[in-house]
Order: structure tokens, then C-alpha cells, then sequence
């Protein structure tokens, strides 16, 4: 696959590098970052939200649905239709989105408006994650593009693991409508870092342009997108309903500081993951899925030790870490160059991950209780395992990655 690209604005080709363009990639990361802290914030200040604008806080909650709503809904066909449009215009235009849809969230007082706002943002966010993965392995050399992506991504477990408690606490401190502001501030910064950090690439000319359907047949694709489905449904079921499994285990007022471990842990997970992905990424997702299985048999067989639930938490953390970078990194590699394609795959899959979680988890709680997760988890897992083994290392693949350019 032909890598070099000419800027719109120079007639010299910009080719990849072989080094880690850490400025570049850092904007990147950041722009995943926006996209998981506007879609989480409301989550720890519906009491807030929903005394603000006059509704209950299962109402207020749906700011975070439709925002994933829009994830989903968005993610394949836009992708699909802008391959075509220069890369970084294209970014620009999603954080011009969160930069809009965060301002008239912070101003407005009509919820119906807001919500609309949300699932515009939502919409952003599905083209950014099309967007960040085909955007970080174009800035570098093919032996450099699994770590390229691992700090192209660590965005998403900082959103996770920092920027959501402290979000949280600005926003009880300064008001949930200024913290809106924040973030809207932050993306027009974060449009001019990105307008003079991050080079620009041509999109795909039309007869390059990969079909939805020629993609998801390429093989290795599937097979990735089953680990994806089994591996994330397995952590959003666990996730989800975090509180109540504390609770049963008689550490209901510790849940801050276990999300500090898992998110702690998450970040050394994804350091890991960056420093062996480009030679070992098979080995990897393997590994993490064991050690996920570990996890979840310590905390179904801890017996309300906080010591055991600690530790298996922040296995839980080092395991689940990496795994937006290793699958990305996968799939990416199976789809060659329809790796933008089947990106916005991941994150449709992802979402129905996400949605099926609360579902499953749901279930569960009414029927079997909630100590039955652990061993729900072990099941999930085991799938995922299995499709690893049996996919042919078309998508995981074994030794040193040859990459994509």
C-alpha cells in the first residue's frame, strides 16, 4: 500500500516517519480523551443536571444514552462516505463538533435541545474513532505503527481513569454548565494544536475506496470483531454494574478507590502493551485474555477479601488496558486498507458491546444474583480465547508485524 501523501498546502510528500511523532500523536490521543470525557461526564452529576433543567435523573441519564446512541448510529455510514475527504480537515470538523455541541449543552435550559446536542456530539465522536487509528499508523513506518496507535489511544483510559473524577469534581465545585464550557474550550484549543501538529493525508481516491462488504469479508476481519463483541462484553458487564458487586461484598463505600486501581492499573496495561504490540500482538491478546480469566476467578472466589478484590481488580485493569490498541491494531492489519472501514466496525461493535452489557448484566442480577458475574465473565472470555486460536493469524498475528502503511 502506497504510504506517501502530499500536503494540500506544500508539494513535498510527507512520508512516514521513522520515529515517533510524539506531538502529533499526542493530539490525537488528546481528541480521544474529549470524546470519552464528553461522553461520561453526566454520568457522576445527574443530581445536578436533572434539578437544572427540571427532570428525573433517570431522564438526565439519557444524555449519556444518546450520545452513544449517536456513536453507533453514525459511525459506519460516515466513515464510509467521507474516505474521500482530506484526514485532517475531517478531524477538524469533529472537534468543531464537540467544540458547538458542548457550548450549547453548557448554555441551553431545554432538555429536548440537549439532548439533540448530545447526539450530535455522539456523531463526532463515531467519526473520531473511524478517524484516530488509520490517522496514528499514517504518521510512522510500518514497524512503528502498534506503538504509534498504543500512544495514539492512551487518551481513553486517562478520560477513564482521571479525567472523569476530576471532572466530576470540578463540576460539583464550579456547576455542570461551566465544566461544559471547559470542555468546549478545550476542543478549540485542541483544533488549533491539531491544525499545527498534525500533517494531512489525502483521503482514498474512488477506485480505492473499500466497500462495507468487501471489508467485512477480508479475512481475519470477522474472526476481530467476535474477540472485540465477547472481550468488551465481558468488561462492560463487570463495569456496569461495579457498585453492586461491591456492595455484595461489603465494600459498597470503596468504589472510587477501586475505579482508582482499575484505572491506575489500565494505564501500565496500555504502557505494556506500546512497548511489545509490534512484535508480539498475538502473544498479547492472549496473555491479556488470560489474565482477565485470573481476574475474574479472583473475584468470584475471593470471599469478600478487599486484599483478593483489590488484586483482581487491577489485574482486571492491566488486562483491559491495552485492548483498545491491540484490537484496533488487528483489525487494522487484517483490513489493510480498509482499515478506516473497519474501524467504524469496531466502534459500532463496541457500542452493542457496551448496550449488551447492561442487558446481560441485568439479567443476571434479577436471576442468578450478582455474584454470578465472575463466572459470566469466564465464559465471555473463553470465546474470545477460542476465536484468537482459530482465526489463522490473519488478525492476530504471530511475531514481529509487518504493519500497513
Amino acid at each position: 500500500m502506497k504510504t506517501a501523501c502530499l500536503e494540500p498546502d506544500a508539494g513535498t510528500a510527507v512520508e512516514p516517519v521513522a520515529r515517533l511523532p510524539l506531538s502529533a500523536l499526542l493530539a490525537l490521543a488528546m481528541t480521544g480523551f474529549i470524546a470519552i470525557l464528553t461522553e461520561t461526564l453526566p454520568a457522576g452529576l445527574l443530581p445536578g443536571i436533572g434539578a437544572s433543567l427540571r427532570v428525573s435523573e433517570a431522564l438526565a441519564g439519557q444524555l449519556v444514552s444518546v450520545y452513544a446512541l449517536g456513536s453507533l448510529a453514525a459511525a459506519i455510514p460516515l466513515v464510509s462516505l467521507t474516505q474521500g475527504w482530506r484526514r485532517r480537515p475531517l478531524l477538524m470538523l469533529a472537534l468543531i463538533g464537540f467544540l458547538a455541541f458542548n457550548a450549547v449543552t453548557a448554555l441551553s435550559d431545554h432538555y429536548g435541545l440537549i439532548l439533540l446536542a448530545r447526539f450530535c456530539a455522539g456523531v463526532a465522536a463515531g467519526l473520531v474513532w473511524g478517524l484516530l487509528a488509520g490517522y496514528a499508523r499514517r504518521l510512522v513506518a510500518p514497524p512503528l505503527q502498534g506503538r504509534a496507535m498504543a500512544l495514539a489511544m492512551i487518551g481513553t483510559p486517562l478520560a477513564l481513569s482521571l479525567g472523569v473524577p476530576l471532572g466530576t469534581w470540578l463540576g460539583l465545585l464550579l456547576g455542570w454548565r461551566t465544566l461544559f464550557g471547559l470542555v468546549s474550550g478545550f476542543a478549540l484549543a485542541l483544533l488549533a494544536w491539531v491544525a499545527w501538529k498534525v500533517p494531512d493525508f489525502p483521503g482514498r481516491r474512488a477506485g480505492q475506496r473499500a466497500g462495507l462488504a468487501s471489508v467485512l469479508r477480508t479475512p481475519g476481519v470477522r474472526p476481530v470483531l467476535l474477540v472485540i463483541l465477547a472481550w468488551v462484553l465481558a468488561h462492560n458487564l463487570l463495569y456496569t454494574y461495579i457498585a453492586p458487586f461491591l456492595a455484595a461484598q461489603g465494600m459498597a463505600g470503596q468504589i472510587e478507590w477501586v475505579l482508582l486501581a482499575f484505572g491506575g492499573s489500565a494505564l501500565l496495561g496500555i504502557a505494556g502493551v506500546g512497548l511489545g504490540i509490534d512484535r508480539h500482538l498475538r502473544r498479547l491478546v492472549l496473555l491479556s485474555l488470560a489474565g482477565f480469566a485470573l481476574a475474574a476467578l479472583l473475584l468470584g472466589l475471593g470471599g469478600g477479601s478487599p486484599a483478593v478484590l483489590y488484586v483482581g481488580v487491577a489485574l482486571w485493569g492491566l488486562t483491559f488496558g491495552g485492548a483498545a490498541t491491540l484490537l484496533q491494531t488487528a483489525s487494522a492489519d487484517a483490513a489493510g486498507d480498509g482499515a478506516d472501514v473497519a474501524q467504524s466496525m469496531i466502534v459500532t461493535v463496541w457500542n452493542l458491546a457496551i448496550a449488551g452489557g447492561g442487558l446481560l448484566g441485568g439479567l443476571l442480577l434479577e436471576r442468578a444474583g450478582v455474584g454470578s458475574v465472575p463466572w459470566a465473565l469466564l465464559g465471555l472470555i473463553a470465546v474470545a480465547a477460542l476465536c484468537v486460536q482459530l482465526e489463522g493469524g490473519r488478525g492476530f498475528a504471530s511475531g514481529e508485524r509487518r504493519g500497513q502503511g
